[in-house]
């Protein structure tokens, strides 16, 4: 079975054994839901959700069968997931992006290795041997994701693959960087 992240539990909350889940995934609205399986820690340990709520950054659960704070406790600091099978979803999940080829018109970029969290948008790791590329995740330079080959089209823009993108970046900007230092 394939497994996805989906948060941590962070504590319990009550004593009729409801948790606290801290959770930054995406299609939290087909997770968590009455009658939807959980996963919890190494061992994942299969539990149905029996109630939800939203309290204030939390995702409040309850389990089926679990009436008491005792048998949650132990859950406490234990990841949540999800199989990947048992989601229903139109979309593409950060776990299809890993692993991708990453591809310009002009050549293969690197594998995209990690997704990196940002308040204005998702950035894409990308290695290739000892070289690294960080690429906003938003379509104004995504060109198109095949699921079916493992690969991504990146659009190559100016400077976006370049290596020394802060040479570039300060040649750009030099008038506002003088400006900004005799000010």
């Amino acid at each position: 079975m394939d497994f996805i992240y989906v948060g941590e539990i962070t504590s319990t909350h009550g004593i009729k054994g409801e948790v606290r889940i801290i959770s930054d995934f995406k299609y939290k609205k087909d997770v968590f839901k009455k009658g939807f399986n959980l996963y919890i820690g190494n061992d994942k340990e299969k539990k149905t959700i029996n109630t939800y709520r939203v309290h204030k950054n939390y995702d409040m659960v309850t389990f089926l069968d679990i009436n008491d704070i005792n048998d949650v406790i132990d859950y406490k600091g234990l990841n949540v997931y999800i199989a990947r099978e048992e989601l229903k979803i139109d979309g593409i999940l950060d776990e299809d992006i890993i692993n991708m080829k990453a591809i310009s018109k002009k050549k293969e970029i690197g594998i995209v290795t990690e997704i990196l969290k940002s308040k204005a948008h998702d950035i894409l790791v990308i290695k290739k041997e000892d070289k690294k590329y960080l690429v906003p995740y938003i379509k104004e330079f995504i060109d198109k994701i095949d699921l079916n080959n493992k690969k991504i089209y990146i659009k190559e823009i100016e400077g976006l693959l370049n290596e020394n993108w802060y040479i570039n970046f300060i040649s750009r900007n030099v008038w506002r960087i003088f400006k900004y230092l005799n000010h």
